[in-house]
């Protein structure tokens, strides 16, 4: 083993390069390299020292294909703008090794003739399985016809409950909000939230409903504004909640967009914020929570790591072991000034 390296550097170090360098045959280095049993334990590390003197790196899809893998997954949303998608495939690409799996990522833009196109894309291309990303926190019907590897459902639950989904606790969600604010010392509390066609709007709003009555207390107004999830609703119906209810002194918003302008109707109108009215939004979109004026408290959905569970539960289902089942993942408060105890 006192042989320098003699590998030309103009190109990448080969197998034939390794057995030359310990002293053995392409066949035997192949086999230690792959960790097959007929290779005696001196020969193995000789063969993986001179492996590592020469950097030599395995073919990964050649080793992928030996065991019917290819080392690639399929990320399929309707979300490539990258509100929801790209801290999912950022979690997801995490959970699995940098460098130890590649992921396709395709836009379906919601239409369900380009999402089959799609997915025959990439089951063309061998992927080991799809994980597939929603807009909305709706159930979604399944992927369309057989499909021969495992799927995972991520942000919108697939509508089969046999299938794998990982989503967010919303309810949880709009009661860790309330929470929040009941704990602010503020008790005269409005809901400023979005379309209420959207199970997430209904849901966060059931949870808020929920935490007021655990202490005795109602929606200010008796329920929920319903309304679009853009600033401009959030101004319209901060003007709406401080005309009919002037004694408000928190509201919290079903988005951090409808925060925002919520957030600008109180600073024109003259009210403090959080001094008078504590804001929090929802989402915890950075863009625009760390800069609202003043800077926007807001709930976290914690995207990353509902990409990093679905990447997880993909594997496992891949490898064969014990079939993962659906996981839901409460959200976290992240504080900024928007809230205060109520002085």
């Amino acid at each position: 083993m006192n042989a320098e390296p003699d590998v030309p550097a103009y190109r990448a170090p080969t197998l034939t390069d390794v057995a030359k360098l310990a002293g053995v045959s392409v066949a035997t280095a192949s086999k230690a390299i792959n960790g097959r049993d007929e290779v005696k334990a001196a020969t193995r590390e000789r063969v993986l020292k001179a492996a590592e003197l020469l950097s030599f790196a395995p073919n990964a899809l050649a080793q992928g294909l030996l065991r019917g893998r290819t080392g690639t997954v399929g990320l399929l949303t309707s979300d490539l703008e990258g509100r929801f998608s790209i801290p999912i495939l950022m979690g997801a690409e995490d959970a699995s090794g940098a460098g130890q799996v590649s992921v396709f990522l395709c836009d379906a833009r919601g239409d369900a003739i380009r999402e089959v196109y799609h997915v025959r894309a990439l089951l063309s291309r061998r992927v080991d399985g799809l994980i597939v990303v929603g807009s909305r926190t709706d159930p979604r019907p399944p992927l369309a016809g057989t499909i021969p590897v495992p799927v995972v459902y991520v942000y919108a639950p697939s509508a089969n409950p046999d299938d794998i989904s990982i989503t967010v606790d919303n309810v949880g969600g709009g009661r860790l909000a309330v929470e929040h604010l009941l704990a602010c010392g503020r008790r005269n509390i409005a809901h400023i939230t979005g379309e209420s066609s959207y199970k997430a709007a209904r849901d966060r709003a059931d949870g808020a409903v929920a935490a007021l009555a655990d202490v005795g207390l109602s929606m200010l107004g008796g329920k929920p504004y319903y309304g679009s999830w853009h600033e401009t609703w959030g101004r319209a119906a901060a003007h709406i909640v401080v005309e009919q209810h002037p004694e408000v002194d928190a509201v919290f918003c079903g988005s951090d967009q409808i925060a925002r302008g919520v957030l600008e109707t109180l600073r024109d109108l003259g009210r403090d914020v959080p001094g008078a009215i504590s804001v929090i939004g929802f989402d915890n979109w950075e863009a625009v929570a760390a800069h609202s004026r003043p800077r926007l408290t807001s709930i976290d959905m914690n995207l990353e790591r509902l990409g990093a569970a679905a990447s997880q539960h993909l594997f496992a289902a891949i490898d064969g072991g014990v079939p993962p089942t659906s996981e839901q993942f409460p959200g976290r408060v992240v504080m900024r000034d928007s809230t205060a105890p109520n002085r």
